[in-house]
């Protein structure tokens, strides 16, 4: 595929300029998408030493916390529909939002978006994600250039033979004009063929050739840390290059990441490139990104699930959270404890409990951020049993231990390790609530 030229790119007569920009539906969505970056540096012990990265609001690596970002799948042309899915993303918690920018008509709306998202009220950085065409539109399009606050290059897709390094270097000298970062983001479906050849060639030569998967992982490592050195030559500052080198297979992610986190100081930006639908996805991200995280690599991650038909885009910021969250390295939202269920546990009372608990939890904590200062830690159970529910509800900052099959039809509830009352009758789930609102007003809120 050749890259667009300037007469191959659509027409600019784009209708829908004259979008209101104050009239958007959906523009009451609660949440930046910045607010939940803990103001705190962690230097957990172990952890790669990166160099920090800003970007708007949020800073990458340099000891920060790892920050959650997510991609928008809409036609990003049509402005209204790409700012509502930001919003949606944002109000999730997702730091920053990557958007397509791969047509003159996506580039002329990165202005409108950006004004539409501040006069919501949302300040998430957005990120452009450029292909083939990238230094064209940056150039062509100041408005796109200003309204985006980091760039993504993938070398792979910037430019072929003589073009590529003039490309590169006019997108570089873009982001140097505007002060923006750029993430180069080598991808195992878009690697560099020169480059590959060249290095599979060589290693043909060698006594004992490595295996071929190895030497692409190589060739990766090798397109991102020399892109960044050129970048550095261009002109390009350190504080302002991120690296990724995506790939699909969980082994290979931890191997390139490794080495790659070894090889260099630059920030790091972790993801499968694709994950895969449903719990495939999810074990699969989870699988390779927590042994990373674990060994202290990586700065911002982002979980490239595909949402199913009709599926929530927002899950993959949701899984991004809560992997983090599970291994102890940022905390979002209060987490539900809940038992598993087994002969004990024949109605289904605790499930229906535990999931409209959980979903009242992500419904308020837009609102809770606002007002409650680390609501965010709270720890919650709701247990199905007298075998292990009084136990694991003291453990919790607040917890509900229902009936099993043939107990007495009571529910306890602890607060603090301590049984504070005992609930009866069908309305169990709305006084739960009560109790954890009044629990959150008590203890959380700020103090003047």
């Amino acid at each position: 595929m050749q890259p667009a030229r300037h007469s191959d790119l659509p027409s600019t007569d784009l209708p829908g300029t004259d979008l209101p920009g104050t009239d958007l539906p959906g523009t009451d969505l609660p949440g930046t998408g910045s607010e939940t970056v803990s103001p705190e540096v962690v230097n957990a012990p172990g952890r790669r030493q990166s160099i920090g990265v800003k970007v708007g609001a949020v800073t990458i690596g340099g000891g920060h916390p790892i920050v959650v970002q997510s991609m928008t799948n809409t036609d990003t042309a049509d402005a209204l529909g790409t700012v509502r899915q930001v919003q949606a993303l944002a109000a999730a918690g997702s730091e920053l939002v990557r958007i397509t920018v791969n047509t003159e008509e996506a580039a002329r709306q990165i202005g409108r978006i950006r004004e539409l998202l501040d006069a919501a009220g949302c300040r998430v950085p957005l990120i452009g994600d450029f292909h083939y065409n990238g230094h064209l539109l940056l150039t062509r399009y100041p408005e796109c250039a200003e309204g985006l606050a980091k760039y993504r290059i993938n070398p792979g897709n910037v430019g072929f033979k003589h073009k590529r390094d003039s490309q590169f270097a006019t997108m570089i000298e873009t982001a140097i004009r505007y002060d923006r970062p750029v993430r180069i983001g080598v991808n195992w479906g878009s690697l560099d063929g020169e480059l590959l050849t060249r290095m599979m060639d060589e290693n043909a030569r060698l006594s004992e050739p490595r295996d071929a998967r190895e030497v692409t992982r190589e060739a990766l490592i090798v397109s991102a840390l020399e892109s960044a050195r050129r970048a550095e030559a261009i002109g390009l500052a350190r504080d302002h290059i991120v690296l990724s080198c995506k790939v699909s297979g969980v082994q290979d992610l931890i191997a390139v990441y490794a080495d790659l986190g070894a090889r260099c100081d630059y920030a790091l930006h972790l993801g499968l490139t694709e994950a895969g639908m449903g719990s495939k996805g999810i074990v699969a991200s989870a699988a390779g990104l927590a042994i990373l995280l674990q060994q202290g690599i990586g700065d911002t991650i982002r979980i490239s699930l595909t949402p199913e038909p009709g599926g929530d885009r927002t899950t993959e910021v949701i899984v991004a959270q809560e992997i983090l969250q599970t291994m102890g390295f940022r905390s979002f939202t209060p987490l539900v404890t809940a038992c598993p269920g087994c002969g004990r546990t024949t109605s289904t009372v605790f499930q229906e409990l535990a999931d409209k608990i959980q979903s009242f939890v992500r419904s308020q904590m837009p609102i809770w951020r606002e007002r409650y200062t680390g609501v965010e830690d709270m720890s919650l159970a709701v247990m199905g049993c007298v075998v292990n529910g009084p136990g694991e509800s003291k453990h919790a900052d607040i917890g509900i231990s229902l009936p099993g099959t043939g107990e007495v039809p009571a529910a306890p509830v602890f607060i603090d390790g301590e049984k504070a009352m005992t609930l009866r009758g069908e309305g169990i789930a709305e006084e739960f609530q009560r109790i954890v609102e009044e629990y959150v007003e008590r203890r959380y809120a700020r103090r003047a």
